[in-house]
């Protein structure tokens, strides 16, 4: 599918009939494009569309070059950002006779937003490098956002972990909590990713307008871009440490309750050996044992076991290990 927009007095405007009216479109968004549309597509713009295939490459000079008087530049883009199951896909951006081309297989929030908000609101969206700049802006506003949504819900996962509420009350479910913190880690790996490819970018994309002599604000706001970009990434480094400091501290939490446990179980053993070593002793078959015929032979051997069991709990309580 081919997605066009066209400037309207400094706003964005979807044309509907985007190749009826090319020469007009400052921006095509080509979504899960067939090979018949990029054909077109590279035929009326005299350059090569990226597969899949090659959008996916990890390589630096496969993501980010200049060829054919287009400029080629591919970041990594989270969508399905309402929760944690991010879905990552590369997106790729060319800017190619004053056009900017996207080409992307997944639903970015920020396709969706930005267009919106260029529509009503006059960004200047007069060329291809100025609506590439607004996009990446919007792009990093919402993985802003996204990492604003985690660290609160990160601090919620804290207060659960180390609550101060008394023993009786009902403790937290450690293993839920040991996947929350498992699924935020995966969040920041995730953007953290994203946003090194878009610093990345951003720095590529002012060196390449520098050479160009592309205006000054323009270049302004792709270093502060890129500068933004940097920052996030220091944000999302510090929010992983802390969601490592959570998952070492619920397994930690995790370990002192099987050690309550199998303290549970020592002491028990601890309490009851004596009882038993008693009730073992009479319960041997000698046909010689004094008690057998004493009549308060029975009443001694079950003081005794009961003697022998308390002054175990009680030495135990005494100590504070109960």
């Amino acid at each position: 599918m081919i997605v066009g927009y066209a400037p309207d007095n400094g706003r964005l405007r979807a044309v509907p009939d985007v190749l009826g009216n090319f020469a007009n479109v400052v921006w095509l968004d080509l979504v899960n494009p067939t090979a018949e549309e990029e054909a077109d597509i590279e035929q009326r713009l005299g350059v090569g569309i990226p597969t899949r295939e090659e959008m996916q490459e990890i390589e630096i000079s496969s993501r980010l070059y200049v060829e054919d008087d287009g400029i080629f530049m591919t970041a990594t883009l989270p969508a399905r950002t309402d929760s944690d199951d991010l879905q990552m896909g590369p997106v790729t951006f060319v800017l190619v006779s004053g056009k900017l081309v996207t080409v992307r297989y997944h639903e970015p929030r920020a396709f969706k937003t930005f267009p919106q908000r260029a529509e009503k609101a006059a960004l200047g969206c007069t060329s291809g490098e100025v609506v590439l700049v607004n996009l990446l802006e919007a792009t990093s506003d919402r993985i802003a956002d996204i990492l604003e949504r985690a660290e609160h819900e990160v601090d919620d996962l804290s207060r659960n972990i180390f609550t101060t509420q008394p023993e009786s009350s009902v403790r937290p479910d450690l293993r839920n909590v040991l996947q929350a913190v498992g699924r935020k880690g995966d969040l920041c790996s995730h953007v953290r990713d994203s946003l090194l490819s878009l610093q990345r970018l951003a720095g590529f994309l002012g060196h390449v307008l520098t050479q160009r002599n592309v205006d000054k604000e323009l270049r302004g706001r792709v270093k502060t871009l890129g500068r933004d970009a940097e920052s996030l990434g220091d944000h999302a480094s510090f929010l992983s440490q802390k969601i490592t400091f959570l998952l070492d501290a619920t397994l930690g939490m995790i370990a002192i309750e099987q050690n309550n446990i199998i303290k549970i179980f020592s002491i028990a053993a601890g309490v009851f050996l004596p009882p038993t070593l008693i009730a073992s002793i009479y319960g041997m078959n000698f046909r010689v044992m004094p008690e057998l015929s004493w009549a308060y032979g029975y009443p001694l051997a079950g003081a005794l076991m009961l003697v022998s069991m308390l002054l175990p709990f009680w030495y135990f309580r005494r100590r504070g290990w109960l």
